[in-house]
């Protein structure tokens, strides 16, 4: 029987089989596990940047442009996963030094004060989405208990509601959900959550043929939503706004390394992260465009921010109410991978500063019956339900923060979509300056940044108009 650290934490497990190459338990990822965890992370619901949104997306840029747009991040967010991924072991691609995180990577390969900036940007990106997340399933839960008391009063209520309530449960399930204790043990969850995030995507994407067969045409224009509609100032607003939605619905690797972390080997896991990369973005993008294109022609320059609100008053409700369950299905599967890694971050920080503290270090081996024993951590325990408590509570007092999301995800977008992948590359493979790759990897991440910024102002006029009329812990719908 020999000991070993597994994220700080001491077990015994006997046969040098169960260990991989760093003495960490033996990882059993696949290119399918991996993809699963991708499209539960990429396929956002209903905050902002989300398949539900891009509709809205579509119709500010245009036949011509929101497509061409989709087309162009897919690509962008491939070939920089693709950077990222080469980066998860420092110098030998098979054999190297193992990255068990993205400030580990950037550490391995940029080093200095990048390391920290790295950091801040990639667990406030985290934070935020959790409470993005607790917002939006609090929204979908509504949604479905609105529509059962419209259909029930006939159409005589209008069926107002808190959303506290909602949240606060939303909430009591991720506190038992975070005591998975780690990334891989989530395979099953993220399955889970993808064919939820299928099943919605499917339905608010037959509804939108539906919609289109009883128009009898295909609405919008080539150059999107037009002026009159609109002012020429919400048109440039909104066109930043849809380049964000549109970046960001393909943003995920903020938990990349995480996830290719979890990969077995051989194959080497660089390779494995490359197919699941190519497989997760290329199911997605067809998802995107097909949801994006047909709630555009359904609803041409009236194309809703939630592609779901925008067949009538919940009709058909009963198809409506399968989706919205999906969306909340879903986003308790993406509360958790996208949590796990500032779960990790957190508990190794702690057990490397206090490695002789029992209540930080120490497992205590619960007996599951059918299943291997449950090993309770105390601190695990404690620290994950009160994050989960401060999500929740945030989420009550600010129900506008998919909007302070938004701004989030522009400012996280640039660094770590595109800013660090691109420069920890060239550092890695040693490309030299201004050589013609060199030049052609800056000009892309150039042009990333002023969408950034961009997408960033328009965040900020939406959360501007949100104070106008904020009031605490009384969003009611």
């Amino acid at each position: 029987m020999g000991e070993h650290q597994v994220s700080g934490f001491s077990i015994d497990v006997g046969g040098s089989k169960c260990f991989d190459d760093d003495g960490r338990l033996k990882r059993t990822g696949t290119v399918w596990t991996a993809s699963a965890h991708i499209i539960t992370a990429v396929i956002r619901a209903v905050i902002g940047s989300g398949v539900l949104s891009l509709a809205w997306a579509t119709a500010q840029l245009g036949w011509i442009a929101g497509p061409a747009v989709m087309f162009l991040f897919s690509f962008v967010t491939y070939y920089t996963s693709t950077l990222l991924a080469a980066c998860y072991r420092s110098g030998d691609p098979v054999n190297g030094k193992r990255n068990y995180t993205y400030m580990e990577a950037v550490r391995s390969n940029l080093g200095g004060f990048k390391v920290k900036i790295c950091g801040w940007v990639q667990y406030l990106n985290l934070f935020g989405v959790a409470i993005g997340y607790t917002i939006a399933s609090a929204i979908s839960m509504m949604a479905i208990k609105r529509s059962n008391c419209f259909h029930a009063s006939g159409g005589k209520n209008p069926c107002h509601m808190n959303s506290n309530p909602y949240m606060i449960a939303f909430g009591i399930v991720e506190i038992i959900f975070s005591q998975i204790p780690d990334f891989d043990q989530l395979w099953w969850l993220s399955i889970v959550a993808a064919v939820m995030s299928f099943t919605y995507s499917t339905i608010g994407l037959g509804l939108g043929i539906a919609q289109v067969a009883a128009n009898g045409k295909i609405r919008g224009s080539l150059t999107g939503i037009t002026v009159g509609t609109v002012t020429q100032t919400q048109k440039i607003w909104g066109s930043f706004q849809a380049l964000g939605d549109i970046a960001f619905a393909y943003s995920y690797s903020l938990i990349l390394i995480e996830i290719q972390d979890t990969l077995k080997a051989p194959p080497a896991e660089s390779k494995t992260m490359k197919k699941a990369t190519l497989v997760s973005v290329g199911v997605t993008t067809l998802f995107y465009m097909l949801c994006g294109c047909m709630g555009y022609a359904a609803f041409g320059d009236l194309s809703p921010g939630n592609l779901l609100t925008g067949f009538g008053f919940y009709n058909p409700f009963w198809l409506l109410d399968i989706a919205n369950a999906a969306i909340v299905i879903h986003l308790v599967g993406a509360y958790q991978v996208y949590c796990q890694p500032l779960f990790a971050f957190i508990e190794k920080s702690a057990a490397e500063r206090f490695p002789r503290s029992e209540f930080i270090t120490k497992d205590i081996k619960i007996p599951v019956p059918g299943f291997r024993p449950y090993n309770l951590n105390l601190f695990r325990l404690v620290w994950r339900t009160l994050f989960v408590i401060l999500t929740t509570l945030i989420s009550m007092l600010l129900p506008f923060f998919n909007d302070i999301v938004g701004l989030l995800g522009a400012v996280g977008f640039w660094p770590l979509t595109v800013y660090f992948p691109v420069e920890m590359y060239i550092s890695q493979k040693k490309i030299p300056k201004w050589s013609k790759r060199w030049l052609c990897l800056q000009i892309l991440s150039m042009a990333c940044l002023i969408i950034s910024i961009a997408a960033a102002a328009g965040s900020i006029a939406g959360i501007m108009l949100d104070l106008k009329s904020y009031k605490p812990f009384s969003t009611s719908y």
